[in-house]
């Protein structure tokens, strides 16, 4: 049997060649689609994903779960690698390949500039650095108090959320001065009685920031990109940016304080390089 006749089992006449197009153009373009797991699977479709609606990428997966469906029919496959995968809308997977920075894009991020309010460039850096360095939270970032700052054994205690883990994290080189300069000096000019007197980051107002205090600060970057800069992008590129250079995956989720392993692996599934060396190869959509 083969495969137009398995697809004509369950499908009508211009559904059967539907699939058939899609199925031929997945196997030309990847040579090895018949003893894929579901990793490369996935690449493909998050490649397909960039380029096309959300109505053509679920008929693309419904195309390839036949394929593998075929496949177990006639005997050269025990499993179908893509059984589970539904996609509800256009993000079901909120981990986008055109939302990730590399290293290099990122360290842009934390190049000096003159700001708007002199008094609150050390207090901008360090927020900067906590997003690119640790890769927290806003959440995160709101809730840092000035003991949960270790700088003799440069540490930064970062406590848990409703979605995150408690965990110790360790500081860059270049943030122990500036915290060490912000704390003893800058902090102390912000400081009023309306201030919570542990909270480390303060507004220009003396009180704790708060969250549109860090989505403001981030939205002053945006101009340096063309792709949307959020705490959340920024958080996904440095958690992606670890797995690719081969970071065991529980220390990984670790540092990103995910709850279950599940998590991270999501972003090794999306990772920006590995997805662009996808890309290369592939050409899916030509």
């Amino acid at each position: 049997m083969n495969i137009r006749d398995y697809l004509s089992k369950s499908l009508m006449q211009s559904s059967v060649e539907s699939y058939l197009y899609d199925i031929n153009k997945y196997k030309k373009n990847n040579k090895n689609a018949d003893k894929y797991d579901y990793q490369k699977v996935m690449q493909y479709i998050e490649i397909v994903r960039n380029e096309h609606s959300v109505n053509n990428v679920k008929r693309v997966i419904a195309s390839i779960k036949k394929y593998y469906d075929y496949l177990i029919e006639t005997g050269k496959r025990k499993d179908n690698p893509v059984r589970a995968i539904r996609i509800r809308d256009g993000k079901a997977n909120p981990i986008q390949l055109q939302d990730l920075f590399t290293e290099k894009e990122l360290q842009l991020l934390l190049i000096p500039r003159i700001e708007r309010y002199p008094f609150l460039t050390k207090r901008n850096k360090i927020i900067m650095g906590l997003l690119v360095h640790q890769g927290l939270r806003i959440g995160e970032i709101e809730n840092i108090k000035i003991t949960d700052i270790d700088l003799e054994k440069a540490t930064i205690q970062i406590h848990k959320t409703g979605i995150t883990k408690e965990r110790n994290l360790p500081l860059k080189a270049e943030q122990i001065l500036l915290l060490y300069e912000y704390i003893n000096h800058d902090r102390n000019q912000l400081k009023t009685w309306r201030n919570n007197e542990n909270a480390l980051l303060l507004g220009k107002l003396g009180t704790p920031i708060r969250k549109e205090d860090v989505d403001y600060l981030i939205s002053t970057y945006q101009k340096q990109s063309k792709k949307k800069l959020t705490a959340t992008t920024i958080r996904q590129s440095v958690i992606a940016n670890l797995l690719t250079k081969n970071n065991d995956l529980r220390v990984v989720q670790y540092f990103a304080g995910h709850k279950s392993p599940d998590t991270t692996e999501k972003y090794r599934q999306t990772g920006l390089n590995a997805l662009k060396t996808a890309i290369d190869k592939v050409h899916p959509i030509r």
